[in-house]
């Protein structure tokens, strides 16, 4: 049995698309279900259609409060009796209830090397520190923010002379290799959250993440 994945959007869904590629493969574990946005003009949500995948729309602007907006969401993924849940770009902060309530099955994707660069624009704040190396982490999504325990991350170079735009073109680059991967390891329950901390075949994984390219 395929481990059924719900993936929650906000833009143009690259992530999203990987993971849907990902999905067509034979010995693949999961499949993409249903895909949520709350940007109704997302392109993912026509990525999602030209997959054959189901999609809804819940506007956050439909909504007085975050707290509504994530029990009505709750509700969204519960309809497609969702394994694990996926956040592909959803540029939204949930609430404690929301996260608490999918604990274990909520997967996100930050552009930095975490703990390094919780939040917003981190491409640039790793040029302006000087760094010489930038990167990705794939994490379980707890109550604080980008602070989840880190499944996988992968890095690259930082050159002299990078703008922003070229660093985020080569992160997505890896973005898009190591997400679906994860993905699968959960969907093979090779990964799982106990106790706050990422596991991999019951084994605590690093705070960097799993260290080998599997």
């Amino acid at each position: 049995m395929r481990s059924r994945i719900v993936v929650l959007i906000s833009g143009s869904g690259t992530n999203l698309q990987a993971i849907i590629d990902a999905c067509k493969l034979e010995d693949y574990p999961g499949e993409v279900v249903g895909v949520v946005s709350n940007i109704p003009t997302a392109y993912g949500l026509t990525r999602a259609e030209e997959a054959n995948i189901k999609t809804s729309v819940l506007s956050h602007k439909d909504f007085d409060s975050r707290e509504s907006y994530d029990q009505s969401l709750i509700g969204v993924i519960n309809e497609y009796n969702a394994d694990i849940i996926v956040l592909a770009g959803f540029m939204r902060i949930l609430t404690p209830e929301f996260v608490q309530y999918f604990q274990g099955k909520l997967l996100n994707i930050h552009p930095s090397l975490l703990p390094k660069y919780q939040g917003l624009n981190t491409h640039q704040r790793a040029i302006d520190a000087g760094d010489k190396e930038h990167g990705v982490s794939v994490h379980y999504v707890t109550e604080e923010l980008d602070g989840g325990p880190v499944i996988l991350q992968a890095k690259v170079p930082i050159f002299d002379g990078d703008t922003a735009e070229d660093l985020a073109s080569r992160v997505h680059e890896q973005e898009h290799r190591i997400y679906p991967l994860v993905v699968k390891w959960c969907c093979l329950k090779r990964v799982v959250m106990q106790n706050d901390k990422a596991l991999f075949d019951g084994e605590i994984i690093p705070l960097s993440g799993y260290a080998n390219d599997e």
